[in-house]
């Protein structure tokens, strides 16, 4: 079996006016959709970055994948390893939220992209689902998170309609805006991206859904946008409200004396992004829950490498998201499902995205009690429904942005806003 034909198409979706620690969502989120068909007709898809960086490398490639097994994940490798090495990108604004995009993460970013395509395509020529190819389902539901954030009811000129989630920046909107995720989709966790407003404020949030929800697990993630001093302060007002606390701030050697100064577990997709990372942060003791992203931990295989290595030093298992559509909330599913110790459930920011704005067929796939259910289907179980595929690619073309700059965007709110980290 050899490949014939490797197509990527970088789309653009709305996106919601979500604040974070680096400023606020631009009107359109990009994504490449990645489609490699072999000359026996089976078709595997992937789903990544669609920043101007990763765009292009992945473009570079798609020639050059032309002829080759794709079991053969190794050359695969190899030829990802040699096109960044002969075309080094620069890291773009905002890496410090979206590890992904930072330039040493191209080769891992772009050999993932290629790497779920090529176990897609893989399990279709099996006539078995993807999750086969990595060991077998321990679990066919996974678990998700409601994923919160404070938001402006919609953007400054912007170039659609307001979206349905409306302005959420006090305690009851926040209330609200939970309820709402937690009866449409049934999560059972819940998590509130922090680092925006004032530190008392987000955690006064956190008690409110706390006693609007009891009993469910609470996170809060403040994107390393609060100092040590603030950190500890947060923790104190806190006490036992989390069930772990992500990245509150800045670097390993914070987040160590943070957590000497706490006891609190804490969380990371920031100061853990690589093997190397890892093994700095094991023996610091800086992380107890990681979580993995296969987007830039390099594929799905290598994020089961960094499970079965969080199960040897005791450290706790979740998923990282960024804004996605359905194939990359596949893809986390089927490697979920085949990790032992998943222990915490998975972060998605797939609620967010507007159902009229998906690229599979049959629209937005299902979270029915907080989970997403892997089926015995083949593959990942998509199809591409081309027409979606087009209407978001026409929208890629049109929208203006190539690259994220939450910087940038909140400029346009507020023209005096500079990047400071840690702000708090």
């Amino acid at each position: 079996m050899k490949i014939t034909r490797v197509t990527v198409t970088p789309i653009a979706f709305r996106d919601p006016p979500l604040l974070n620690a680096s400023g606020i969502h631009e009107p359109f989120a990009l994504r490449s959709i990645i489609e490699i068909e072999s000359d026996d007709g089976y078709i595997g898809l992937g789903e990544s970055y669609g920043d101007a960086p990763a765009l292009a490398i992945q473009q570079q490639l798609q020639d050059k994948l032309i002829g080759l097994d794709p079991f053969n994940l190794n050359q695969l490798r190899a030829i990802v390893q040699a096109t960044v090495a002969a075309n080094k990108p620069a890291s773009i604004a905002g890496a410090e939220l979206a590890p992904g995009s930072h330039a040493s993460k191209a080769v891992s970013n772009a050999y993932s992209a290629f790497e779920v395509a090529f176990l897609d395509l893989q399990a279709h020529s099996l006539n078995v689902p993807l999750v086969d190819l990595l060991g077998g389902a321990i679990r066919d539901e996974i678990p998700f998170s409601a994923y919160l954030f404070f938001k402006y009811a919609q953007h400054i000129d912007s170039p659609y309609k307001p979206d349905s989630w409306g302005e959420a920046l006090n305690e009851e909107q926040i209330v609200a805006q939970a309820r709402r995720m937690i009866e449409t989709y049934g999560f059972k966790s819940i998590k509130l991206k922090a680092g925006a407003l004032d530190p008392e404020h987000e955690v006064a949030c956190i008690k409110a859904l706390k006693k609007a929800f009891p009993g469910y697990p609470l996170r809060i993630d403040p994107n390393a946008n609060w100092s040590l001093e603030t950190s500890i302060r947060m923790a104190e007002l806190l006490g036992d409200d989390l069930q772990y606390y992500e990245d509150p701030t800045p670097g390993l050697e914070g987040m160590s004396e943070l957590h000497k100064r706490t006891g609190l577990p804490l969380a990371t997709n920031m100061v853990v992004t690589d093997f190397d990372e890892f093994r700095r942060s094991v023996a610091l003791n800086s992380v107890q829950i990681v979580l993995a992203d296969h987007h830039y931990w390099g594929g799905l295989r290598d994020t089961q490498a960094l499970a079965k290595m969080c199960q040897t030093f005791g450290l706790g298992v979740s998923m990282h998201s960024n804004s996605h559509l359905g194939i990359s909330l596949m893809a986390m599913a089927h490697v979920a499902a085949s990790v032992p110790n998943l222990d915490y459930a998975c972060d998605t920011h797939y609620p967010w995205q507007e159902p009229d704005e998906e690229v599979i067929k049959g629209g937005k796939l299902p979270i029915v009690d907080g989970c997403v259910k892997i089926t015995r289907a083949p593959g990942l179980g998509l199809e591409l429904d081309h027409d979606q595929l087009g209407k978001l690619h026409d929208q890629y073309l049109t929208c203006g942005i190539r690259q994220r700059d939450d910087v940038k965007q909140m400029q346009r709110y507020k023209p005096e806003w500079k990047t400071v980290k840690p702000r708090f």
